[in-house]
């Protein structure tokens, strides 16, 4: 079983307007979000047996973001409840499809997050990021959890999925990121993520920077770079690289958390989920991981907000 912690959250989603004159305030549809979230979704359809960790609201809201895993067929066990709302996310679509997005969190379900005594037997992967490594108390929680069971021998991934408007100390968050290195067996981010992890400008070089992180601990890390596709830096392949898949984009909103859930699934198909297999996967292997990933990311992008693909979509 896989093994998805952090925060479950709505998504406020603006929907395309047609009336001349546009309203005064734009439209909002609630959609169920959260990078962590949309990543046990995407498993879940993919058809990987996985559960969800995390702190939900016992307010409506929650009770929908449960529905929706259970309908995806993640197991719900070990999420906790409180009644405390369910924080919400307000997406800005650009005319590209890209997302940014600003929160409310203060006083949030999620953000209280307390680490369970145990997993259960059986798991083979962790997967962790987002918000959820950032929010205290629930962050330390979180990281906690992410390093117990790399101690236990779980393959560990990481998504860091930056927002950097809740992060209000940069440097510290940037020490906090590579103190959890030794304990990833799988880092998975942006090209945007890894140049705000490493402080440097748009389009700069970021070679030095990855290898740098390779060699904290990860087996290997791979690299979103949009509708250009993903790239891998790995201990044993070296870079590889696949293009992405051409589609008509709605919008990204679940598109990284995708490709995070069509890696760890496709590595569960070919017997994978280990620091050591992965770390000596060869060139071939890794194009056909990156390869379904960026199918299955596509596919995310041809429509409305995180809608993470079926099996048979990727298999027809």
């Amino acid at each position: 079983m896989i093994v998805v912690a952090g925060e479950a959250l709505i998504d406020l989603v603006p929907v395309p307007v047609t009336s001349d004159p546009a309203p005064a305030l734009p439209p909002l549809l609630p959609q169920r979000g959260g990078g962590p979230y949309n990543a046990a979704v995407a498993l879940g359809r993919l058809g990987s047996p996985t559960a969800f960790c995390s702190r939900v609201s016992t307010d409506a809201f929650g009770t929908a973001l449960l529905s929706g895993l259970r309908d995806a067929g993640v197991d719900t066990a070990l999420v906790q409840r409180g009644p405390e709302p369910t924080t919400l996310a307000v997406a800005d679509v650009g005319s590209d499809g890209s997302a940014g997005y600003g929160f409310y969190t203060e006083g949030t379900a999620d953000r209280l997050f307390a680490l369970p005594p145990a997993l259960p037997e059986g798991v083979t992967a962790l997967s962790v990021g987002t918000c959820s490594l950032v929010l205290e108390p629930g962050a330390s929680a979180y990281e906690a959890l992410l390093k117990r069971e790399s101690a236990h021998g779980v393959f560990t991934a990481l998504d860091p999925n930056i927002r950097a408007g809740l992060i209000t100390d940069a440097d510290a968050y940037r020490e906090r990121f590579l103190s959890w290195l030794p304990h990833v067996a799988l880092l998975k981010l942006s090209v945007e993520d890894a140049e705000w992890l490493a402080g440097i400008g748009s389009g700069e070089d970021l070679r030095g920077h990855l290898s740098a992180w390779l060699e904290r601990g990860p087996a290997a890390i791979v690299l979103t770079r949009g509708g250009d596709g993903l790239s891998v830096w790995s201990r044993g392949a070296g870079r590889v690289s696949v293009p992405g898949t051409s589609v008509t984009v709605v919008d990204t909103i679940g598109a990284g958390d995708t490709v995070n859930a069509a890696l760890l699934h496709r590595l569960r198909e070919i017997d994978a989920l280990s620091h050591a297999t992965v770390a000596g996967l060869e060139a071939e292997v890794w194009r056909d991981v990156l390869g379904f990933a960026a199918r299955a990311a596509a596919l995310t992008c041809s429509r409305s907000g995180a809608e993470p693909p079926y099996a048979w979509e990727l298999s027809a």
